[in-house]
C-alpha cells in the first residue's frame, strides 16, 4: 500500500497573491509533493493550503513552506478576522494511507523541532502531537493569539515544545500537530429553507441545538426555549430531569446518557457554577460540524458538515440519519457532495456498509467498491464525482507489466530479454487463482441457500481480493527485483575496491530477488487456503472454478519456487540461505497439502 500524508498549513496571508504563489512555488518544488489546493481568503487574511505525498517528503515541503512564509510575512502588519499567532500559524499531519496517527506524530515532532532550531520560531505540538493534555486543543494553544504571545511565552506554563522562548516578533509562533483526516461534506435536500437545513444540522452535529418543549414536532426549532431557571435547578438537556446540582446533574447524565457534563459545559461555554441561557439537548454524532445553508448555484439547502474524525462519525452514518431526520419533517434527501478530497478508506467503510445492508459481498474490487459508495450515497447529485481526483489513497496497480493488456503481456514474456520471465507469470498465476476464489464466492453469496454462509464467503472473498492484488503488484516487483542485480553486474571492476563493491551489490540484488519470489509463494499459499476454505461449501456447479483456481495458485508457488531456488547459488550468506531453504521447503509442503485437499474435494464433488 502507497504511503501518503496529507498536511494542510494555514498561513497568516490571504491578499497579497505574490506572497501566496511564492510559499505554494516552494511546496511544488519537492519531488514526491502533490499540491491539492490553496483557498485564500480576504477577510480573514489566511491561506489554506493542502498537499498530500510520501512522509518525508511532505515533512520537507511543509519546513520549506514554514521557513518561506517567515520570510516574507511580517505578523507586525497583520489583521484578520480569524484567530492566529504566527506567519504558519498551524502545520497538522493527517494519515491517509498505510501511514498510522503515530507515524504522523513523529513527523509533526520531527518537523517541529526543525521550525524551532533552524528558523527560531517558537514551536507548540497540538492535537495527538501535544506534550501535554491541555495543549491537545488547538483554541487554548492560540489563546492570546499574536497579540499575546509575548506575555505567553514569559508564562513558565506555556513555554514552548521546540525553538526559543523569546518573541519572534516578524513570524510568531506556529503550531504542529496530527490530526485525523477532515472531510468536507456536504448533505442535498429537495428545498431552498435554510431552516429546514439548519434545523436537520442541528440535530445532527455534537455541539446539538437549544432544548425546545411544546410545539417540537415535526420542526423542532418551533417549539419554547427552555433557559436555565433562577431557582438553582439545573435541567438536563436529551431528557426530563433536573438536578438540584451541577454534581447530581453530572451523575446523572454519566449514568444514563454516557458523558462527560464537564467537558460538555466546557465546549458550550457554560459556567457550571452558575449557568445562565439556553439548556443545549445533546446532538447526534461526535466529531461532527454542521450548519444549514442555501447554495445558489444549485437551487437547493445544503446540510455543511465537518466530518473532523470519520473513524468515529463515518460518512454513511450521518447520512442515513440525516434521511432519518429529514423524512421525520417531510423533506427528501436527494445525495450529498465530497468538497476537496476524501480518504479510499471512508469510502470503502461506506460501501461496506451498504453491501452488508444489500446482503452482498464485500468482497469485490478497489473500483467496484468506491462506485458502490459514490452510488449509495449519491455523490454526483449537484457535482462530478471523479474518482481518481477525489479518493485519495485508492489502492492500485501502476507497473508496467501489470497494466499491459493479456495478449500485449504474452508477447513481452516471448521476446528475448530475461524480464518480464518466470516469476512475473508465477505471480500472475497465483493472482488467477486468488480471483478465481473470490468469484466463487461472490456468486455464492447472491444464493438463497447460502445465506447462513455470508459472512464466510464476504471473508474469503475480501481476503481474495487482497491476495489477488499483492500478487498482481508482484508481477512488475519479480522485474523490478532482478534489475537490481543487472545494475550490480553493470558497475566497474577495475581495482579491489571497485571489485568489492561490485560483489556486495550483487549479494544484496539477489537476495532481494530471492524475497519476492518468495514472498509470492507465500502469497499463492494464502490463495490455495482459500481454495480450499470455500471448496466444501461451493455449489456443485462452481466447483471446477475452485479446482482451477488452486492449480493456478499451485503451479504459481511451484514456479516461483523455482525463481527462489536458482538465486540462492549467487548467495554467500549462509544463515540467509538456511533461513530461506527452510522457509521455502515448509512453504511448499503446505501448498502441496492445501492443493491435495482441493482435488480430493473436486473429485468427490465431480465424482457424485
Amino acid at each position: 500500500m502507497e504511503r501518503i500524508v496529507e498536511c494542510v498549513p494555514n498561513f497568516s496571508e490571504g491578499r497579497n497573491e505574490g506572497i501566496i504563489k511564492e510559499i505554494t512555488d516552494t511546496i511544488e518544488a519537492v519531488a514526491g509533493v502533490k499540491l491539492l489546493d490553496v483557498d485564500p481568503g480576504a477577510d480573514t487574511n489566511r491561506t489554506v493550503v493542502t498537499m498530500v505525498g510520501s512522509p518525508q517528503n511532505v515533512a520537507e515541503a511543509a519546513f520549506q513552506a514554514v521557513k518561506r512564509a517567515a520570510q516574507l510575512i511580517d505578523m507586525r502588519q497583520h489583521r484578520g478576522a480569524h484567530p492566529r499567532f504566527g506567519a504558519t500559524d498551524v502545520v497538522p499531519f493527517v494519515p491517509v494511507s498505510g501511514v498510522t496517527m503515530d507515524d504522523c506524530v513523529k513527523l509533526a515532532g520531527q518537523v517541529g523541532k526543525r521550525i524551532g532550531e533552524d528558523l527560531g520560531i517558537p514551536v507548540y505540538l497540538y492535537e495527538h502531537a501535544a506534550s501535554q493534555p491541555e495543549r491537545r486543543n488547538l483554541s487554548r494553544v492560540r489563546t492570546g493569539e499574536y497579540e499575546g504571545l509575548a506575555e505567553k511565552l514569559a508564562d513558565d506554563e506555556w513555554q514552548p515544545d521546540f525553538g526559543p522562548s523569546t518573541f519572534n516578533a516578524e513570524a510568531g509562533a506556529t503550531a504542529v500537530g496530527a490530526r485525523e483526516f477532515l472531510i468536507a461534506y456536504n448533505i442535498d435536500l429537495n428545498t431552498t429553507e435554510r431552516k429546514y437545513a439548519n434545523e436537520i444540522a442541528y440535530a445532527l452535529r455534537e455541539r446539538g441545538r437549544w432544548k425546545r418543549t411544546g410545539n417540537i414536532e415535526p420542526f423542532y426549532y418551533k417549539g419554547d426555549i427552555v433557559r436555565f431557571p433562577e431557582d438553582g435547578t439545573y435541567p438536563c438537556g436529551p431528557c426530563n430531569f433536573a438536578g438540584n446540582s451541577f454534581k447530581a446533574l453530572e451523575e446523572h447524565y454519566a449514568e444514563v446518557h454516557d458523558g462527560d457534563l464537564q467537558a460538555r459545559y466546557e465546549a458550550l461555554g457554560i459556567d457550571p457554577e452558575n449557568p445562565s441561557g439556553p439548556v443545549f439537548n445533546d446532538g447526534q454524532f461526535k466529531d461532527v460540524k454542521a450548519i444549514g445553508w442555501v447554495v445558489d448555484d444549485y437551487n437547493r439547502a445544503q446540510i455543511s458538515i465537518n466530518l473532523n474524525n470519520y473513524k468515529v462519525s463515518p460518512a454513511h452514518e450521518v447520512f442515513e440519519a440525516a434521511r432519518e431526520e429529514a423524512r421525520k419533517r417531510g423533506i427528501s434527501i436527494t445525495g450529498s457532495e465530497i468538497v476537496g478530497v476524501v480518504p479510499y478508506e471512508a469510502m470503502r467503510q461506506s460501501a461496506v456498509y451498504y453491501l452488508r445492508r444489500m446482503r452482498k459481498s464485500t468482497g469485490i474490487p478497489v473500483p467496484d467498491l468506491v462506485e458502490t459508495a459514490i452510488q449509495s450515497l449519491g455523490l454526483r447529485d449537484v457535482a462530478p464525482f471523479e474518482t481518481k481526483e477525489k479518493v485519495l489513497g485508492m489502492p492500485g496497480v501502476d507497473g508496467p507489466l501489470a497494466q499491459r493488456a493479456t495478449f500485449d503481456f504474452v508477447d513481452a514474456v516471448s521476446r528475448d530479454s530475461p524480464a518480464p520471465g518466470g516469476g512475473s507469470v508465477a505471480a500472475l498465476a497465483g493472482a488467477l487463482g486468488g480471483a478465481l476464489a473470490a468469484m466463487v464466492a461472490n456468486l455464492s453469496v447472491s444464493k438463497g441457500e447460502f445465506d447462513d454462509q455470508y459472512e464466510a464467503l464476504c471473508k474469503i472473498a475480501d481476503q481474495g481480493q487482497a491476495v489477488k492484488d499483492k500478487l498482481v503488484r508482484g508481477v512488475d516487483q519479480d522485474t523490478a527485483a532482478f534489475d537490481l542485480v543487472i545494475e550490480a553486474m553493470r558497475m566497474p571492476r577495475d581495482t579491489e575496491t571497485e571489485r568489492d563493491e561490485r560483489a556486495t551489490a550483487m549479494e544484496e540484488g539477489y537476495k532481494v530477488a530471492t524475497c519476492v519470489p518468495l514472498a509470492t509463494v507465500e502469497q499463492c499459499r494464502d490463495a490455495l487456503r482459500l481454495c480450499a476454505e470455500i471448496a466444501p461449501i461451493t455449489d456443485p456447479n462452481m466447483v471446477s472454478d475452485v479446482g482451477t483456481g488452486a492449480l493456478q495458485a499451485n503451479a504459481g508457488a511451484q514456479a516461483a519456487a523455482y525463481n527462489v531456488r536458482i538465486n540462492l547459488p549467487h548467495i554467500t550468506d549462509q544463515d540467509f540461505e538456511a533461513e530461506t531453504h527452510t522457509t521455502l521447503t515448509g512453504l511448499l509442503e503446505e501448498c502441496s497439502e492445501l492443493a491435495a485437499a482441493v482435488a480430493a474435494e473436486v473429485e468427490r464433488s465431480l465424482g457424485s
